[in-house]
């Protein structure tokens, strides 16, 4: 389970606890098991920050805790803050990738069958898509709705996601495309050809979550050779 660590502090030497930290990050490079670490201050009372530390578990973190490294570092801090620091253990029980979470309702929405349902929830309207299989950068809603329905009107498809991160606005997606070709696809008369193709986006959110800008890499290659548009050439 997940395990965060809360250290309440104050401290007018803000600048100086925050080398420590770097220190602290140099000095336990390979050993340390933290894996996220944040850093705030109340907007109220300059003087006032809290540290959250994310770690895989609590016996992570209890083996972090254990460093030497981190002794020593705590020890400085202490010094430095205005007064003793407070600890709040938390083990994570709810953990919600907002962001993360609506692209993965994206991908699951265009391949749901029926009538491609509306967007507007999912994508901005002044959304921008860099595709490299299209000739020019698809702008708006009603563009990317076209280039979706192109691909739903040739293939009954699904996505598999098989890895994502987050990181600020931006989710990557690392995904397997798997369809059967069933109706015309730029030009290509329907085969019934059950095709595969892996590939990976980045998509950047706004504020509200929704996506407003793409960057897709896949083997559109790859997928014509399997539809066989490619057997006439290699002769």
């Amino acid at each position: 389970m997940t395990f965060v660590q809360l250290i309440d502090c104050k401290t007018s030497r803000y600048a100086e606890v925050d080398r420590l930290m770097d220190r602290w990050v140099e000095q336990t490079k390979g050993k340390r098991t933290a894996t996220h670490d944040l850093v705030g201050k109340d907007r109220s009372d300059g003087t006032h920050f809290i540290q959250i530390v994310e770690f895989p578990s609590y016996e992570e973190a209890m083996r972090n805790s254990n460093l030497p490294e981190t002794d020593r570092i705590f020890r400085e801090m202490v010094a430095l803050c205005d007064e003793m620091p407070t600890f709040t253990d938390l083990d994570v029980v709810r953990d919600d990738q907002l962001y993360a979470a609506n692209v993965r309702r994206f991908f699951e929405t265009v391949a749901a069958e029926g009538e491609l349902p509306p967007l507007d929830d999912l994508i901005a309207e002044n959304y921008h898509d860099h595709d490299p299989g299209n000739p020019q950068d698809t702008l708006g809603m009603d563009g990317m709705r076209r280039d979706i329905g192109m691909w739903r009107g040739g293939f009954d498809f699904t996505f598999a996601v098989e890895d994502q991160i987050s990181e600020g606005d931006r989710v990557c997606t690392r995904w397997t495309w798997s369809g059967t070709h069933t109706g015309d696809f730029l030009g290509i008369a329907a085969t019934g050809k059950k095709v595969v193709m892996t590939g990976t986006t980045i998509f950047r959110c706004d504020e509200d979550g929704k996506i407003v800008e793409g960057w897709w890499q896949y083997d559109r290659l790859g997928l014509m050779a399997q539809l066989g548009v490619l057997d006439g050439l290699e002769r």
